[in-house]
């Protein structure tokens, strides 16, 4: 059985690229990635996030993905008006979809 008609936002994948400063050092910047994903944005339930919470990870969001999707650690997913950095990504035993754990980064102002 098939997620992907559940999968309602199409999101952005930007991914950590580290490239020269100039200086000898190196600058760490976010480069999007040419492929979108699909994805259902969901709040985690409340265990979900106290368990977060104790290994000192702050987990608003669950985004739901197909299986092939390149979504790793770290990266973040733009959509919607909103950003989520991608705390982790799991699998379910019978991999019929890839759950990223990811944070809600707010911006202020507008």
């Amino acid at each position: 059985m098939s997620i992907a008609r559940r999968l309602n936002r199409t999101l952005e994948v930007w991914r950590a690229a580290v490239e020269p400063d100039g200086a000898g050092g190196q600058r760490r910047t976010m480069t999007r990635r040419p492929d979108t994903v699909r994805g259902k944005v969901d709040q985690p339930s409340a265990s979900d996030r106290l368990l977060a919470q104790q290994a000192g990870s702050e987990h608003t969001h669950d985004i739901y993905l197909l299986p092939a999707a390149d979504v790793e650690r770290g990266d973040e997913l733009h959509g919607g008006g909103q950003v989520f950095k991608v705390r982790s990504v799991v699998e379910p035993s019978s991999t019929r979809y890839r759950k990223a754990e990811c944070h809600l980064i707010q911006t202020t102002g507008g």
